[in-house]
């Protein structure tokens, strides 16, 4: 990895499995020796469009042209999102780094797919796109995530553990022997949005409907039965494998929503619990690291201390990585690694936009 004082600017863009907007954020990064320092120097969470978010929502009914479609206007989309956000920032991003919306993630088939075409964002601001950072692990045998340990190792290295409570729960921590140990732990705010919207609302704000309710034995049974979750080694989860596996024991139970939404944070505190360090520090981020009773859940397991940082590192830590993720493609430099995902190597993962 190259040596190097100089600071650079990127912008990262992330639209997560929780679909509750895209996330920009204007990040810069400086190497001194090993330490990388970053600064998140702005940030913006924009919705998507109506027409985008009903298409999102049902891309898995979509033929193979209806879903191209949606993939170049999405990211026509994203391109114009971020022309207006850098028109009112301090500083022009040296490039862009977009993660995508992932549609399709079914590894052990050998395919990954996230919308949200780079050419066309590229074509829109002007600016050099990386994007599509998850197939080439997934050609080299691997689970094409999680994807963010090595930015955690490199940014955050004095917490024991990084926990991102998305759309999809994972970890990644520190193992010793300078190794890092990192998974997809289970289904998150997917569940929670789900069972919010029965309640005619987007998410179940600080988890004060979760708060009120109460456990449902059976329920969380059933939500921790499934063997997945004794997989061990490299490990991720696809929308499609939680709509077919997690949904149903949610899905006509004539339970009340409150108690749904209580046993879903227990579940998720519960199989967040079996990786958890016993020391150290715990970084809590993501959309669910503002449902205060999901937290508490978290707490009540841990031994290690657990802090939520301040209100952007929370919204915007995925941006910040894959903006990261996008500068060491930028120069050359591995950016995923097999320890991580079980692929057959380490790879300079994604593909490069010119305008």
């Amino acid at each position: 990895m190259n040596k190097t004082s100089t600071r650079t600017w990127a912008l990262g863009v992330m639209s997560g499995t929780s679909m509750d907007g895209i996330d920009l954020a204007l990040c810069s990064f400086q190497r001194q020796g090993k330490q990388w320092h970053f600064y998140i120097d702005d940030a913006q969470t924009l919705s998507y469009p109506s027409a985008q978010l009903r298409l999102l929502e049902r891309a898995f009914l979509l033929d193979g042209p209806e879903l191209a479609a949606l993939h170049f206007s999405l990211g026509k989309e994203m391109g114009k999102a971020i022309r207006e956000f850098l028109a009112h920032a301090g500083h022009i991003p040296e490039f862009v780094a977009s993660h995508g919306h992932t549609l399709y993630h079914q590894p052990d088939k050998g395919y990954t797919f996230q919308a949200g075409s780079g050419a066309a964002i590229a074509a829109v601001t002007g600016l050099p796109v990386v994007c599509d950072f998850r197939s080439t692990d997934v050609a080299l045998g691997g689970q094409g995530a999680p994807l963010v340990p090595l930015g955690d190792a490199c940014l955050f290295p004095e917490y024991a553990a990084c926990v991102n409570l998305g759309g999809i729960v994972n970890i990644s921590l520190d193992a010793g022997s300078k190794k890092r140990l990192a998974l997809d732990v289970c289904a998150g705010n997917q569940l929670l949005n789900f069972l919010a919207k029965k309640k005619g609302l987007p998410f179940d704000e600080g988890g004060k409907l979760a708060a009120t309710g109460k456990l449902l034995p059976d329920v969380f049974k059933n939500l921790n039965a499934h063997p997945w979750y004794k997989k061990t080694g490299a490990r991720s989860l696809g929308k499609e494998w939680v709509d077919a596996h997690v949904l149903p024991h949610l899905q006509g139970t004539g339970k009340k929503t409150v108690d749904l939404l209580h046993t879903v944070c227990m579940h998720i505190a519960f199989q967040l619990s079996k990786h958890l360090p016993a020391s150290g520090k715990i970084l809590l981020t993501g959309g669910g690291a503002f449902n205060g009773f999901l937290v508490q859940a978290i707490q009540s397991y841990a031994r290690a201390e657990v802090i939520v940082p301040d209100e952007k590192t929370v919204k915007y830590k995925e941006a910040l990585v894959f903006a990261f993720l996008g500068l060491l493609r930028m120069q050359g430099d591995i950016n995923v690694r097999s320890e991580y995902t079980g692929a057959a190597a380490d790879s300079v993962s994604g593909a490069v936009y010119l305008p």
